[in-house]
């Protein structure tokens, strides 16, 4: 395997499964250094990725062959996702093989790499740099950095269309969202959405943008042609938001603080924009993804260490996993 590593640096290293063929899995980036492989069917954790920085957030490839982790230098335990992050040694993101468990590549891409996302076509990999106030753009067939397209103050979490062509950035150091045309590779325009918007999620027509605002405890619900913003008030600290595969409901999850954490997910009619039922998870809910079937919601509780598994027909926690401690981002396949 081509490794983009300096030989001084330790290479991540694996116990248990890591190798997924044929099977559904649920990954988690936990900020004690781990990244969490669980068995869909069991809710056993079957391996464990074990690396020298702060695995923050993980994404499966469209089409579930590659799993990539940002790997930001070590943070200090319970950072919260509104505090600065400034860094001064470049982090890495990091691919893995999803069926045979081998590394593929680790590639440096910025200060403090946030969240990573695959374009649905498979031809890029992009990772917003939350210190360097940019996103890198990689070839998702070499995983070679291309280059790094400047967006706002902060940028975070992100969604790019299905089509391939935007990714909409949050940028949490001011009250905006970035649009950036991939292809072009540069930022467009910006929208205003309120204060510290920390993740978006775009419908699978491309018109509606969904933005958690963590400063106003709510969901900015944004028409992109008009790109009127309406309001859905949420529970505290709302970070990570994930739309159902058919656009009906967004989940939102609600962190709140280490000092004073929240536990719920706010599932949202997106017909309506009302929040239709709060769902109980657990301390610091923060990842959250649903399956493509739409059954099942999974949301990683920071301050708890467990992906708690909602019945997405009941809107009720069936099973709480634990993981290893801080689980942020979480992804399937």
């Amino acid at each position: 395997m081509n490794m983009d590593m300096n030989h001084s640096e330790k290479q991540p290293s694996q116990s248990g499964t890591v190798a997924g063929q044929n099977k559904n899995l649920i990954y988690t980036a936990n900020e004690s250094g781990t990244v969490s492989i669980i068995d869909a069917a069991s809710y056993k954790v079957i391996g464990t990725i074990k690396d020298e920085g702060t695995p923050h957030n993980v994404q499966v490839s469209p089409n579930g062959k590659v799993f990539a982790y940002t790997l930001p230098v070590k943070m200090e335990k319970g950072q919260k996702e509104d505090q600065s992050m400034n860094m001064s040694k470049p982090g890495s993101v990091v691919f893995y093989d999803a069926e045979t468990g081998k590394l593929i590549k680790k590639v440096e891409v910025g200060n403090h790499p946030a969240h990573v996302v695959f374009t649905e076509d498979g031809k890029y990999v992009l990772v917003t740099n939350n210190a360097d106030n940019n996103v890198a753009l990689l070839d998702a067939h070499t995983y070679n950095l291309i280059t790094n397209i400047p967006v706002g103050n902060g940028p975070h979490g992100f969604r790019i269309s299905s089509d391939s062509k935007y990714a909409y950035v949050a940028n949490m150091g001011e009250d905006t969202v970035s649009v950036v045309d991939v292809e072009n590779r540069k930022e467009i325009k910006k929208l205003k959405v309120g204060k510290t918007p920390v993740t978006t999620g775009i419908t699978k027509d491309g018109k509606t943008l969904v933005v958690t605002i963590n400063s106003e405890n709510s969901l900015a619900i944004v028409d992109l042609a008009s790109e009127n913003v309406q309001r859905v008030a949420v529970s505290k600290g709302p970070v990570q938001v994930y739309l159902e595969p058919d656009d009906k409901y967004a989940f939102v999850a609600n962190q709140g603080t280490e000092d004073n954490p929240s536990n719920t997910v706010s599932k949202i009619d997106m017909a309506t924009k009302q929040v239709v039922e709060t769902i109980v998870t657990g301390k610091g809910a923060h990842g959250v993804v649903v399956t493509p079937d739409n059954k099942y919601v999974y949301v990683t509780n920071m301050y708890d260490n467990t992906v708690s598994v909602i019945d997405n027909s009941t809107n009720k926690v069936i099973q709480n996993i634990q993981v290893d401690a801080e689980p942020n981002g979480i992804s399937y396949k």
